[in-house]
Protein backbone atom coordinates (compact mmCIF):
# COMPACT_ATOMS: atom_id res chain seq x y z
CA UNK A 1 0.00 0.00 0.00
CA UNK A 2 1.25 3.67 -1.29
CA UNK A 3 1.54 5.92 1.35
CA UNK A 4 -0.98 8.55 -0.77
CA UNK A 5 -3.15 5.83 -0.09
CA UNK A 6 -2.82 5.27 3.55
CA UNK A 7 -2.91 8.86 3.92
CA UNK A 8 -5.77 8.86 1.85
CA UNK A 9 -7.79 6.14 4.26
CA UNK A 10 -6.81 7.85 7.35
CA UNK A 11 -8.44 11.29 6.28
CA UNK A 12 -11.50 9.24 5.36
CA UNK A 13 -11.50 7.59 8.58
CA UNK A 14 -11.17 11.36 10.20
CA UNK A 15 -14.23 12.74 8.41
CA UNK A 16 -16.42 9.88 8.86
CA UNK A 17 -15.42 10.05 12.90
CA UNK A 18 -16.15 13.96 12.80
CA UNK A 19 -19.46 13.10 11.03
CA UNK A 20 -21.04 10.76 13.02
CA UNK A 21 -20.08 12.75 16.08
CA UNK A 22 -21.37 15.25 14.69
CA UNK A 23 -24.63 13.29 14.02
CA UNK A 24 -24.72 11.82 17.60
CA UNK A 25 -24.52 15.26 19.15
CA UNK A 26 -27.18 16.75 17.49
CA UNK A 27 -29.33 13.36 17.77
CA UNK A 28 -28.89 13.84 21.74
CA UNK A 29 -29.75 17.74 21.13
CA UNK A 30 -32.94 16.51 19.39
CA UNK A 31 -34.07 14.18 21.86
CA UNK A 32 -33.30 16.39 24.89
CA UNK A 33 -35.17 19.18 23.60
CA UNK A 34 -38.54 16.16 22.55
CA UNK A 35 -38.39 15.50 26.71
CA UNK A 36 -38.33 19.02 27.13
CA UNK A 37 -41.15 19.57 25.04
CA UNK A 38 -43.52 16.85 26.26
CA UNK A 39 -42.27 17.77 30.11
CA UNK A 40 -43.88 21.02 28.88
CA UNK A 41 -47.33 19.23 28.15
CA UNK A 42 -49.44 20.73 31.55
CA UNK A 43 -48.79 18.45 34.62
CA UNK A 44 -51.56 16.93 36.70
CA UNK A 45 -50.53 16.91 40.65
CA UNK A 46 -51.34 13.75 42.45
CA UNK A 47 -51.07 13.32 46.11
CA UNK A 48 -50.41 15.09 49.14
CA UNK A 49 -46.93 16.63 47.93
CA UNK A 50 -48.73 17.44 44.55
CA UNK A 51 -46.02 15.10 42.56
CA UNK A 52 -46.67 15.77 39.18
CA UNK A 53 -47.63 13.30 36.47
CA UNK A 54 -45.90 14.82 33.35
CA UNK A 55 -44.84 13.12 30.04
CA UNK A 56 -41.24 13.43 30.94
CA UNK A 57 -40.86 10.09 31.58
CA UNK A 58 -42.44 8.63 28.00
CA UNK A 59 -40.01 11.04 26.83
CA UNK A 60 -36.88 9.73 28.75
CA UNK A 61 -38.39 6.09 27.52
CA UNK A 62 -38.28 6.94 24.35
CA UNK A 63 -35.29 8.54 24.31
CA UNK A 64 -33.45 5.68 25.40
CA UNK A 65 -35.25 3.45 23.58
CA UNK A 66 -34.73 4.75 19.90
CA UNK A 67 -30.96 5.82 20.98
CA UNK A 68 -29.61 3.48 23.01
CA UNK A 69 -27.72 3.68 26.43
CA UNK A 70 -25.08 6.15 26.01
CA UNK A 71 -26.54 8.32 23.87
CA UNK A 72 -29.88 8.55 25.68
CA UNK A 73 -28.27 8.44 28.70
CA UNK A 74 -26.66 12.03 26.76
CA UNK A 75 -29.95 13.04 25.58
CA UNK A 76 -31.14 13.17 29.07
CA UNK A 77 -28.38 14.08 31.07
CA UNK A 78 -28.22 17.60 28.58
CA UNK A 79 -32.28 18.10 29.65
CA UNK A 80 -31.74 17.79 33.51
CA UNK A 81 -28.16 19.93 33.43
CA UNK A 82 -30.00 22.54 31.27
CA UNK A 83 -32.90 22.59 33.24
CA UNK A 84 -30.50 22.71 36.69
CA UNK A 85 -29.17 25.93 35.34
CA UNK A 86 -32.13 27.85 35.19
CA UNK A 87 -33.92 26.95 31.71
CA UNK A 88 -37.36 26.13 32.87
CA UNK A 89 -37.46 23.67 31.16
CA UNK A 90 -39.20 20.92 34.35
CA UNK A 91 -42.81 20.33 35.25
CA UNK A 92 -44.89 23.45 35.79
CA UNK A 93 -42.17 25.86 34.04
CA UNK A 94 -39.89 25.58 36.36
CA UNK A 95 -35.91 25.10 36.49
CA UNK A 96 -32.99 26.02 38.43
CA UNK A 97 -30.94 24.22 41.68
CA UNK A 98 -34.02 24.97 43.54
CA UNK A 99 -35.68 22.12 41.85
CA UNK A 100 -33.52 19.99 43.93
CA UNK A 101 -35.21 20.78 46.77
CA UNK A 102 -38.60 19.72 45.48
CA UNK A 103 -40.05 15.96 46.52
CA UNK A 104 -39.60 15.43 42.87
CA UNK A 105 -36.07 16.00 42.81
CA UNK A 106 -35.39 11.75 42.62
CA UNK A 107 -37.61 11.69 39.83
CA UNK A 108 -36.00 14.05 38.02
CA UNK A 109 -32.39 13.00 38.67
CA UNK A 110 -33.03 9.80 37.77
CA UNK A 111 -33.66 10.24 34.50
CA UNK A 112 -29.91 9.98 32.96
CA UNK A 113 -29.42 6.61 34.74
CA UNK A 114 -33.13 5.20 33.98
CA UNK A 115 -31.96 6.12 30.06
CA UNK A 116 -29.17 4.02 30.44
CA UNK A 117 -30.52 1.06 31.84
CA UNK A 118 -33.75 1.17 29.46
CA UNK A 119 -31.03 1.78 26.90
CA UNK A 120 -29.02 -1.16 27.82
CA UNK A 121 -32.17 -2.73 27.84
CA UNK A 122 -33.60 -2.10 24.44
CA UNK A 123 -30.05 -2.87 23.08
CA UNK A 124 -29.96 -5.93 24.03
CA UNK A 125 -33.44 -6.80 23.04
CA UNK A 126 -32.71 -5.61 19.67
CA UNK A 127 -30.06 -7.75 19.15
CA UNK A 128 -30.99 -10.73 20.41
CA UNK A 129 -34.81 -10.86 19.76
CA UNK A 130 -36.96 -10.83 16.41
CA UNK A 131 -40.35 -11.39 17.56
CA UNK A 132 -42.50 -9.70 19.80
CA UNK A 133 -40.18 -7.10 20.08
CA UNK A 134 -43.13 -4.08 21.17
CA UNK A 135 -43.77 -6.10 24.47
CA UNK A 136 -39.91 -6.90 25.20
CA UNK A 137 -39.22 -3.23 24.47
CA UNK A 138 -42.22 -2.26 26.33
CA UNK A 139 -40.34 -4.51 29.19
CA UNK A 140 -36.79 -2.85 28.76
CA UNK A 141 -38.68 0.97 29.37
CA UNK A 142 -40.08 -1.11 32.15
CA UNK A 143 -37.10 -1.88 33.66
CA UNK A 144 -35.59 1.52 33.65
CA UNK A 145 -39.10 2.37 35.49
CA UNK A 146 -38.89 -0.37 38.13
CA UNK A 147 -34.70 -0.49 38.87
CA UNK A 148 -34.44 3.32 38.65
CA UNK A 149 -37.25 6.00 38.23
CA UNK A 150 -39.30 4.77 41.00
CA UNK A 151 -36.48 4.13 43.50
CA UNK A 152 -35.04 7.17 43.51
CA UNK A 153 -38.47 9.07 43.32
CA UNK A 154 -39.55 7.11 46.85
CA UNK A 155 -35.78 8.26 48.18
CA UNK A 156 -36.40 11.94 47.03
CA UNK A 157 -39.79 12.18 48.43
CA UNK A 158 -38.85 10.99 52.03
CA UNK A 159 -35.40 13.10 51.85
CA UNK A 160 -36.82 16.64 50.45
CA UNK A 161 -40.53 16.16 52.42
CA UNK A 162 -39.26 14.51 55.51
CA UNK A 163 -41.72 11.35 55.24
CA UNK A 164 -41.02 8.04 55.91
CA UNK A 165 -39.96 5.43 53.10
CA UNK A 166 -42.97 3.65 53.86
CA UNK A 167 -45.05 6.51 53.21
CA UNK A 168 -42.73 7.65 50.24
CA UNK A 169 -43.41 4.20 48.51
CA UNK A 170 -47.46 4.12 48.68
CA UNK A 171 -47.36 7.73 47.22
CA UNK A 172 -45.25 6.63 44.46
CA UNK A 173 -47.88 3.60 43.45
CA UNK A 174 -49.99 6.27 42.52
CA UNK A 175 -47.56 7.10 39.20
CA UNK A 176 -47.46 3.25 38.58
CA UNK A 177 -50.17 3.37 36.04
CA UNK A 178 -49.24 5.92 34.20
CA UNK A 179 -45.75 4.80 33.73
CA UNK A 180 -47.41 1.76 32.28
CA UNK A 181 -49.08 3.37 29.99
CA UNK A 182 -46.19 5.85 28.80
CA UNK A 183 -43.99 3.42 28.47
CA UNK A 184 -46.12 1.05 25.94
CA UNK A 185 -46.51 4.40 24.09
CA UNK A 186 -42.97 5.00 23.64
CA UNK A 187 -42.81 1.01 22.83
CA UNK A 188 -45.03 1.57 20.14
CA UNK A 189 -43.11 4.27 18.75
CA UNK A 190 -40.20 3.18 18.78
CA UNK A 191 -41.12 0.13 16.77
CA UNK A 192 -42.93 2.24 14.60
CA UNK A 193 -39.19 4.65 13.99
CA UNK A 194 -37.36 1.18 13.61
CA UNK A 195 -39.57 -0.04 11.05
CA UNK A 196 -38.75 2.95 9.28
CA UNK A 197 -35.36 3.34 9.82
CA UNK A 198 -33.77 -0.42 10.32
CA UNK A 199 -29.95 0.98 11.16
CA UNK A 200 -31.46 3.10 13.76
CA UNK A 201 -32.47 -0.33 15.23
CA UNK A 202 -28.99 -1.92 14.76
CA UNK A 203 -27.58 0.67 16.51
CA UNK A 204 -25.87 2.71 13.17
CA UNK A 205 -26.52 5.96 13.46
CA UNK A 206 -24.04 6.90 10.78
CA UNK A 207 -26.11 5.22 8.54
Amino acid sequence: MTKTMQNSQITGAVRKTQRVGARDLALVAVFAALIAVLTLIPAVPVGALGVPITLQTLGVALTALILGSARGGSAALLYVVVGLAGVPIFAKFSGGLGSLAAPSAGYLLSFPIAALVTGALATLVLRKVTKHRLVWLWLAAMGGSILVVHPMGILGMSLNAGIPLEKAFILDMAYWPGDLVKNFIAASIAVSVFKAFPHMARRNFGA
